[in-house]
This record gives C-alpha cells, structure tokens and sequence, in this order.
C-alpha cells in the first residue's frame, strides 16, 4: 500500500511543478532548497531537468484531471488500499507453504538418513564377507601349495630327464602358479625356450636337433600327464561340511517320523489276529528285520487304543531299511558287483592314503551313474517300494483292519501316501551321493544299531532314557546316526586299524525292549 501512495503524491508532485511553472516562466528546479533535493531521492521518477516548459493553462488542467483519474482508478482495482487485513492474510499463507516445505525438506532428509544407515550396514556385511573369502582363499592356496612340493617332489624321483623342468621350477616367478593350468603353462613357455634355442644353434645339425625335441616333448606330456594324475588323486577339497551332512540326516530323519505317525493315526486295529499263511509269512519276515523280540511285541499286543508300539516299529524298520541301501557301494546296482567293490574299497581305506582311497570311491561312483543313467531313478523307485511292502507287513501282524490285507485297500495306501515315502527315498539316494562324491576328506556313514546289541550310551541314544533307567539291549532304531572315519595311513606304512579315526558326530535313537513297561504298564 505504501509504494502505490509514494506514486500517488510524485504524480502530483509533478503536476504541480508543471502547472507553477506554466503560470511562471521563471520558475525553475533549482530554486527548491536541500530538503526538496533530499526528497527527490524518495521519488526516483521526478524529472531532473530544470528546463522551464511553456505549456498552456487548458493543457495542464487536462493532463492534471487525467492523472488523477488514473490514481483513483489504479486505487480501486486494488484491493490491498481498501483491505488492510489482505496483507495480513497474504503473509500468514506464504508462512504456512513455508512451514510446509520446511516439514517436507525434513521428511526427505530422514529418508535420506534412513538409506544412507541401511546402505553402511551393507557395506560392513560385504566387508566382513569379503574378508572371510580372502581368509579362505588363503587356506586354499596353502593346501594348493602342500599339494604342489608333494607334486614336485613325486616327478624328482621317478623322472631324472626333467633337470631343466626343475631348474625352472625353482624360479621365483614360477612359484607364483596355484593350479595344473599355471604349471602347463610354465612346461609350455620352458618347451617354447628350448625349441628357440635350438633351433638358433642349428647349423646343419637339424636331425640331432629334431630327436631331442622329440625327446622333450614326450618328457612334457609324461610330466603334464602325470601332474593331472596327482592333482585328480591329492584333492582333499568338500563340497558338503560335516555339519551340513548332519543336517540332512536329521532332515531325513524328520520325514521318517512324519510319515510312520501320520501313517500310524490313520489306520485302526483289532484286537483279533487272523491266523493265516500271510500273517505267519509277515511275522517272520518282520522279525528277520527288526528281531524276533519287536515281532512278538506287534503280533500279540492290543494297538487299538494306543498304537505307539506300531509307529516306533515303523520308524524302526525304515531306518533299518534306509542304512542297508547307504551301507552298499551304490544303490541300486547289482548285489555282487556291488559286494565286489565294497570290498575293494574297504580294502583300499585301510591301506592307501585318505585323498587316495576317497577319490577312487568318487570317481568309480560317479562314472556307475554315467554308464547307467537310469540307476538314480530305479533306486528310489526300489526303496520306495521295499518301505511300503515293510510297512504293510507291519500293519498285517499288528491286527489293522485299515489298510486291509486285500490289493484293493492297500493300494489306497500307496496312493495315499505315495509321494511322503518317495520324498524320503529321494532325500536317501541324495545323501548317498553326498557321502560316496563330494566328500574327500573323510568317510561318512549312516548308522543304525542292530536289534538285540546292549545298550552303549557312547555310540547311541536312549529315547526314553527320562522315563526309565537304560540298562535293556535294543529293540529297535528309531532315529539314523552318522559316523566320519579318517584313514592316516601312509604310503610307506603298514594298514592297522589304529590308523583309522572314527567319531560319532551323531548317536543314532534307539528304543530299548524295557519301552514296553513305559508304554503298556500292567
């Protein structure tokens, strides 16, 4: 409101100087005092020219009554000269769309503040990975080098042609290889040297040259050879750690009771037996499989009311089942060729080096599968099968009336838990790979406890040991165990079995023939 009056008053200003200098030609600019010069400095517009103008009486007025007219115009159209509060209300909005760009500004910077924590946190996560990699790595490339003397040292005694291959071994700048592809390299550069220096020296001697050439590259690929060999047979490198390999046994473990209880509430029993050719059959197969004690238990107990005996037996028999696939040599190939190599290999783990002994079994399991593809599949398919046709038998002698012994209801069976036993099957064949390839280090085996052995707290686990002293022989093996064995022999030494070291890194479950005063007391 304030510069819209200053241009009010200069207007008049103006018009008034005009007008007294119409009336007097005389008057001039320059007669106003300093304080009329220091108000010109409020109204910039105000002509500084102190020629007299002659300008008539009519004019003047005209241009007088316009410009007021002007002013009074411009002061209508704003609404800020009749409004006093219109000033307050412009200031107190542009304060608010302050204040909102200020809490915008704020929320963005928190975000900002937010990213940027989430982005260090990262960052040290990478940092800390990237620093155990290189701490790997390091003892990765220490073993590589262990490997590399043995290597080194193995070709000295067996190949006294090679001074030249070993001369050049010994240079810093050959030191620095870390895999068979470094060392090929190396024979290939040292092959390249001693082609060039021979052919320069040849002056007229080219045949002599061309045998010795001949002769070095044959050295070369014997040596090249012979390195592969060793690096195929010293690799100590695993795939799965023994933890992990633990981890699949209670995996395995969890699916076998997941089915026999599953399996167990859904069908019902009588507390009458039908005496029977099948029945007997089924009494005596079960007890050539779980003892004769844990038959006589499932024949002549009432399961009607509290089938426990019936799941255990069940977990008992798929564990039995599951140990005698691992304990072969590759399942699902043929028995005798399968006793054959398990019997070489035995052989081999007593008497070879570790490194030795694991990487035949590795190579010899690995091409078994390359020769007969479809081996995998057929062997979950014949475990599959077998735990069905155990469980069946099972279920017969423990008096169930669902599934019955006709095709019909035991077919509803298969189909009804089908895919639960074929997981286990496949978790099983799995684990045998595991165990029989892509471990160098040691030997894992899956263990169960035989029916009938007395009890060892050091070997196995009491399932109820907190309901009753464990002081019975074992009825039956609930849960699988795993044991690593390390052979220490040396090349040079002689096989005694305190060269092999054996752990239990997982005691098998067992259920001991005293269950039954803790199941069924009378």
């Amino acid at each position: 409101m304030l510069p819209i009056a200053n241009l009010n008053l200069k207007d008049l200003y103006q018009s008034t100087f005009e007008f007294f200098a119409s009336l007097n030609p005389s008057f001039s600019f320059s007669a106003f005092s300093a304080e009329d010069s220091a108000s010109d400095i409020s109204f910039p517009l105000t002509p500084r020219d102190p020629t007299p103008r002659n300008l008539s009486t009519d004019e003047e007025s005209a241009s007088l009554r316009d410009r007021l007219d002007a002013a009074e115009r411009t002061d209508s159209h704003n609404p800020s000269s009749c409004d006093p509060s219109f000033g307050a209300s412009a200031a107190a909005s542009t304060l608010y769309s302050m204040r909102r760009e200020h809490d915008a500004t704020k929320n963005e910077l928190s975000r900002t503040q937010a990213e940027v924590a989430r982005w260090e946190e990262r960052c040290k996560t990478l940092e800390k990975t990237l620093k155990e990699t290189r701490d790997l790595l390091k003892v990765k490339d220490q073993e590589i080098q262990v490997l590399k003397e043995r290597e080194r040292r193995s070709p000295e005694c067996h190949c006294p042609s090679t001074h030249i291959d070993r001369r050049r071994s010994r240079d810093p700048a050959h030191q620095r290889s870390d895999s068979s592809q470094s060392r090929q390299i190396r024979l290939s550069a040292d092959w390249s040297e001693i082609r060039v220096d021979t052919l320069s020296q040849a002056n007229g001697n080219h045949s002599r040259n061309g045998s010795n050439l001949d002769n070095m590259s044959t050295v070369s690929e014997e040596e090249r050879a012979q390195s592969r060999s060793l690096e195929t047979f010293l690799n100590k490198i695993d795939l799965w750690s023994g933890a992990q390999v633990i981890q699949a046994v209670q995996d395995l473990n969890s699916e076998i009771l997941q089915f026999a209880a599953s399996a167990t509430e859904l069908c019902t029993f009588s507390k009458q037996r039908p005496n029977s050719a099948k029945v007997t059959q089924a009494s005596s197969e079960v007890a050539t499989r779980l003892g004769a004690a844990l038959s006589r238990l499932l024949a002549t107990r009432d399961h009607s009311q509290d089938p426990m005996l019936v799941q255990l037996a069940l977990q008992g028999c798929i564990s039995y089942c599951i140990s005698r696939a691992l304990s072969s040599f590759c399942i699902g190939y043929q028995s005798k060729a399968n006793i054959t190599l398990t019997q070489i290999y035995t052989h081999m783990f007593h008497s070879e080096p570790q490194p030795t002994s694991s990487r035949w079994r590795a190579l010899t399991h690995k091409h078994i599968h390359e020769l007969h593809p479809e081996l995998n599949e057929y062997a979950i398919n014949e475990m599959t099968e077998t735990i069905f046709r155990w469980s069946l038998d099972i279920f017969l002698i423990s008096g169930s009336t669902n599934p019955q012994p006709n095709p019909a209801s035991r077919e509803n069976f298969r189909a009804r838990f089908g895919a639960q036993v074929k997981r286990i099957s496949k978790a099983a064949c799995r684990l045998a790979q595991v165990t029989k390839e892509e471990i160098m280090s040691a030997s894992f085996e899956v263990i169960a406890a035989d029916s009938g052995q007395p009890f060892d707290g050091q070997e196995m686990m009491d399932a109820f040991e907190d309901y009753r002293s464990s002081d019975s022989v074992v009825l039956c093996t609930t849960e699988l165990g795993l044991r690593c064995s390390t052979s220490k022999t040396t090349s040079d030494a002689p096989a005694s079995e305190e060269t092999i070291d054996r752990r239990i890194l997982l005691r098998p479950k067992v259920v001991l023939e005293s269950v039954v005063e803790v199941i069924d007391p009378r």
